[in-house]
């Protein structure tokens, strides 16, 4: 039987759980959540240090790839998106990062009103119940909680000893005045257990009478009528079970689906580049060309060092089997203890050249070896450091691999495919080294594996690079935002040209944020939320004089 609500949410990751939450607070509004992942409700989930198998886990994550990458040397990346209430914010390492200031004027540059680092800010407070202070930066009382780590390794303290050393400053707070220096991360974390969007919007309200979650709820279009004044979404079509259902929307559909799944939801649904849906059969309903189009991703360059000494650091052998199981006892008891790392604990933002204004480079300091993002059994132990350019260059592309909607799309990042990216990241490497080689890490007898040791010129660590380097995970642009003939939505994330229809997720970014991009896609929701219920009720305020008249 088909059902009606005000609202249908597609997906209910980082941007969708926030979206359900406000929506339905009021409690005015019927607010449907179509999900195609399960439950968070598991440990590997909720305990930080479940990370590390979930790349692994087909189940919390859609485990895509990309294209052959011409610039990874013909290589497919890994592209593991969140498939599990609360998406990615459930399956990352935690990290909370809002980016530069600089990042969100260049947005309202771009003829985006309402979205400069003024603007935005307010909207990053509401969302945030920070446990160091409520300052200038900082507020208390948001539903996502942030985080202190609870019992850093002594490894990262080293590593950030290491920086200063080599002449970093030492920054204890990456979204305070200044993003540059060499510090910990702060984690979205409460009581030694990961707070996904899921768990700080969503879960805590499924008692509302109002809101409705469908999961194992696979979204096949949606749908489209046009009427007097054009095309009009007026709900979705979606499979569970097996069985083909249909929900309606009064108000709005928003998909909430990420960077790569929304412009797939779009071009199935007959939205999008009208050669590209006439080449794969696909009706062509609305054309808009840049749906899919601007795809930019941080790549990601990981020097991994063995020191097997180093039992302190996360690994698999003897002793340190026998310290894993402590720590999980310990986590299980009372949510304390190793487990709850998130591995990615400290960190650095540099710039490659000390003529930039701002950082152009980030680093990830991990307390373990890791290879193929976490797939690759290491034995031993030992860390690894990762760089990503900030601002990339590279411009790639989605599109459907055919018309069947359950058909996962082409994802093709070109990584690598301006100049720029590939020399920055290379500067990346020589930095990283200069840290590692200084006395508060040397002194741990750590050396840097092979496969990236033998890269020492310029020429050979750029072809390293190319044979092993590949996503942070942090895709967006695809549904971008802007005035613009290859924008998709305007300032208020309205798909141009059809009504009822936003898109509200990464994928609106008209340029990545510098820095991991959970804290800013849920800055975008709650934005979102807002002028969704803004509008509706103008509309609704309308209606009554039109009644009244």
């Amino acid at each position: 039987m088909d059902e009606t609500f005000d609202f249908v949410i597609v997906g209910a990751g980082s941007a969708g759980s926030v979206l359900a939450g406000r929506l339905s607070a009021c409690g005015q509004y019927q607010v449907c959540v179509l999900e195609a992942g399960g439950s968070d409700d598991i440990s590997l989930v909720q305990c930080p240090a479940g990370i590390a198998g979930i790349a692994k886990s087909h189940r919390l994550n859609w485990s895509m790839q990309t294209v052959p990458q011409p610039g990874l040397n013909g290589r497919r990346g890994f592209q593991p998106r969140g498939k599990v209430l609360g998406g990615s914010s459930s399956v990352n390492a935690m990290i909370y990062l809002r980016g530069q200031p600089q990042d969100f004027d260049w947005w309202a540059a771009q003829g985006n009103p309402g979205w400069s680092w003024q603007d935005v800010k307010p909207w990053f407070l509401k969302a945030q119940n920070n446990e160091r202070a409520a300052d200038a930066f900082h507020a208390k009382g948001g539903p996502l909680n942030v985080a202190d780590l609870q019992q850093p390794n002594p490894l990262s303290m080293d590593f950030i000893e290491a920086g200063v050393q080599a002449g970093h400053v030492h920054n204890t707070d990456f979204n305070g005045h200044s993003q540059e220096g060499i510090g910990l991360y702060q984690v979205t974390q409460k009581d030694g257990e990961r707070c996904s969007a899921a768990k700080a919007y969503l879960t805590p309200h499924l008692h509302r009478s109002n809101l409705h979650v469908r999961t194992g709820a696979q979204v096949l279009r949606i749908l489209l009528a046009q009427t007097d004044e054009g095309c009009r979404a007026t709900g979705v079509e979606y499979v569970r079970g097996g069985v083909r259902r249909t929900v309606h929307a009064r108000r709005e559909v928003l998909l909430s689906a990420g960077a790569l799944l929304s412009p797939q939801i779009l071009m199935v649904s007959g939205i999008g580049p009208a050669d590209h849906l006439r080449d794969t059969g696909v009706p062509l309903l609305h054309e808009l060309p840049g749906v899919g189009s601007h795809l930019h991703d941080h790549l990601d360059a990981v020097l991994v060092a063995d020191a097997p000494a180093l039992t302190q650091s996360f690994g698999l052998s003897a002793p340190g089997l026998m310290h894993i199981a402590r720590g999980a006892w310990e986590w299980h008891r009372k949510r304390t203890g190793m487990l709850t790392t998130n591995f990615a604990e400290a960190g650095a933002f540099l710039r490659s050249h000390p003529d930039l204004a701002q950082p152009d480079l980030q680093l990830h300091f991990v307390v373990a070896k890791l290879l193929d993002h976490g797939r690759k059994t290491v034995w031993g132990h030992g860390f690894s450091c990762h760089v990503c350019v900030l601002q990339p260059q590279s411009r790639g592309k989605v599109r459907l691999r055919s018309s069947n909607p359950l058909a996962l799309p082409d994802i093709d990042p070109n990584f690598l495919g301006h100049a720029a990216d590939l020399q920055r990241t290379v500067q990346g490497v020589q930095m990283v080294r200069r840290i590692l080689a200084q006395p508060a890490l040397a002194r741990h007898n750590a050396k840097e594996l092979a496969a990236s040791a033998a890269a020492q010129t310029p020429e050979q660590i750029a072809q390293w690079v190319k044979q092993t380097a590949d996503t942070i995970y942090h895709p967006v642009g695809t549904c971008r935002m802007g005035p613009g003939p290859m924008d998709v939505v305007d300032s208020r994330l309205r798909v141009h040209g059809v009504q009822g229809l936003r898109v509200v997720d990464a994928s609106i970014f008209p340029r990545i944020t510098s820095g991991n991009t959970n804290a800013p896609t849920i800055m975008v929701a709650e934005k979102a939320a807002h002028m969704v219920l803004e509008a509706t009720q103008q509309a609704v305020s309308q209606a009554g004089s039109a009644v009244l008249a």
